[in-house]
């Protein structure tokens, strides 16, 4: 079960311990029958076992993280519970800590190179224990020629005169509290610089760091969302799970029990436990890193299943299209996560499920995040691209992804992979044992697939070149103002305030202005923009506006419901070439 694969080398002697590991391995997926109490009794057993390599020790963690995600009964989950939060304290766990680096179980150390925001984020939790691997440090130039901005003038005449190398001068430098790890990434930061320069020279650094374990984690092990960690919220899993592939065109239609708007507090809460989910499966993902705590929703389903929605904070939010994570939980569990795209009515999905949990309801869990994009985006269309389904993804191809999608419902308009498809069902039926290669595999993922709920339509993300609107205001501000590019902001802001007869932009928050200084370009190319009625150039004020509001998901419900603007782009971009 675990990466470590299943006996190491050397460990042949079936032990009690590795003989009760074996037992709740072989009975983790079966319910019913008295099984619950064999499971409770096995976990006690290996509660108070020691195992005897780092592979039986991530077995262990993995079978039980699972039971935690998908328990019996409460007592089960108890049992499960108790094991894990005792994890970090394991003899086995402390001799095969360095073996089981990058596991994210607690106990063991994290090695990453993360990026700016993440690095931010990490370093103001845990700022002593963060640590740069000087062995593996690459860009010594870089971090030279930056290292006296990072200092006072006053520090300057040192720095000339004494060479303590990097490491030395950045141990001198730190303060108490923090480490020298931690003070490079927060000088980046504070360096005097706009914030998208700082992010790209902590990226260019691109330091190898590593999260020494303590107290507090981060971990994957025992973590549960902050909402769902009462007993009386565990939804016990009383039936083997479901291994039936659910019929997409009906489930789209399933609403979700409730969606909660949480506090800003609880949606601090839920953008950490995401970050720590994704620390400690060495991801970095911007929609997480980038998370706004004050746009969080909880979506619910009735089966313990349920979706923490992050925003995007209005300055790192894309022009167009509108970005949301979604951590998986399963009684509180995070399981996985999805990443949608919204515009036009459609989304483009990508769904993973952590390693642990693989192989459980897949398919049902993505009739869910289907479900949940509808409802909260109104999209009528679900795109997957590429990467997903086995582009340059190994392990979508290992998995047979693209076919995972396909017999959900999803289908190509490429012309040449659907030309692979015929000629790959035709080998089916004649042969029903048939199985794709891992080369028609390839070929199958060259191109987007599609579901549509009420028929397909060409103006969907995917088929829509949306970047060719980029491409327009590119041409723009090449033929006005070439190198000057500064100049631009203010002047086609006020342009555009004229063009849609906004008098002012008084009573809007920073972040709706800056909304309006990014799409004033796009608005001056609106075809026949002074021909439209002054209800329809209100509601593109009020469509920009709601990009640096505190919800995206408003902007694209009115985005959507204004049927001018999404016709005058959609021509925009068609007619832009590259």
């Amino acid at each position: 079960m675990g990466r470590l694969g299943t006996i190491a080398a050397g460990e042949h002697e079936l032990t009690p311990a590795l003989r009760a590991l074996e037992a709740l391995e072989t009975i983790a997926h079966e319910y019913g029958g008295g099984v619950a109490r064999r499971k409770r009794a096995l976990l006690a057993r290996l509660e108070r076992s020691s195992l005897a390599s780092p592979a039986t020790v991530e077995r262990l963690h993995e079978v039980a993280s699972y039971l935690l995600a998908y328990p019996d009964d409460a007592s089960v989950h108890r049992a499960t519970l108790r094991l894990l939060r005792g994890f970090s304290a394991r003899r086995d766990v402390a001799r095969f800590a360095a073996a089981l680096t990058n596991s994210g179980i607690a106990g063991t150390p994290i090695h990453f190179r993360f990026f700016s925001k993440m690095s931010r984020w990490i370093a103001s939790r845990w700022p002593e224990r963060l640590e740069v691997d000087w062995s593996e440090f690459e860009d010594a130039p870089l971090l030279e020629a930056l290292l006296p901005l990072m200092a006072h003038p006053a520090e300057w005449p040192g720095l000339d005169e004494y060479d303590l190398g990097l490491k030395g001068w950045l141990e001198r430098m730190k303060g108490p509290g923090e480490s020298a790890a931690s003070f490079l990434v927060q000088a980046v930061a504070s360096l005097p610089a706009a914030w998208p320069l700082r992010d790209v020279l902590h990226d260019c650094l691109d330091t190898p760091m590593t999260l020494r374990w303590g107290a507090g984690g981060p971990t994957r092990t025992a973590v549960l969302a902050p909402a769902l960690k009462r007993p009386s919220s565990i939804h016990p899993q009383r039936t083997p799970l479901s291994r039936a592939r659910p019929d997409l065109a009906s489930e789209v239609y399933r609403p979700p029990i409730a969606v909660r708007q949480l506090t800003r507090a609880e949606g601090v809460a839920y953008v950490d436990l995401t970050r720590e989910a994704m620390v400690t499966r060495k991801r970095d993902l911007d929609a997480f890193a980038n998370a706004d705590p004050r746009d969080v929703r909880l979506v619910e389903y009735d089966d313990g299943l349920s979706f923490a929605c992050l925003g995007v904070a209005p300055g790192d939010r894309l022009l167009l299209e509108s970005v949301y994570g979604f951590l998986t939980l399963k009684n509180g569990t995070p399981i996985g996560y999805v990443l949608t795209s919204a515009l036009f009515q459609s989304c483009e999905l990508a769904y993973n499920v952590f390693d642990t949990f693989r192989g459980a309801e897949a398919a049902v869990v993505y009739a869910r995040a289907v479900a949940m994009s509808r409802h909260l985006f109104g999209a009528d269309a679900f795109t997957i691209y590429p990467y997903q389904l086995g582009a340059d993804n190994e392990e979508a191809i290992a998995s047979g992804a693209w076919w995972f999608y396909y017999k959900l419902g999803f289908r190509p308009k490429h012309r040449g992979v659907r030309r692979v498809l015929e000629r790959e069902l035709g080998r089916m039926q004649r042969n029903p044992e048939h199985r794709s290669t891992p080369a028609t595999l390839r070929a199958l993922a060259a191109d987007n697939v599609y579901f549509c709920v009420n028929g397909e339509r060409d103006d969907v993300i995917g088929e829509l070149p949306l970047a060719n609107l980029g491409l327009a205001v590119t041409d723009l501000l090449a033929k006005r103002f070439g190198s000057a590019r500064g100049d631009a902001t203010a002047e086609l802001a006020n342009e555009a305030r004229h063009a849609l007869g906004v008098r002012s932009l008084a009573g809007w928050s920073a972040d709706e202005r800056e909304a309006f200084d990014r799409w004033a370009p796009l608005v001056l190319l609106l075809p026949g923009l002074r021909r439209w009625s002054q209800d329809e150039r209100h509601g593109v004020t009020q469509v920009i506006r709601a990009k640096g509001g505190r919800r995206e998901s408003d902007f694209v419900q009115r985005f959507d419901s204004h049927a001018r603007l999404r016709t005058a782009l959609r021509r925009l971009a068609r007619q832009q070439a590259p």
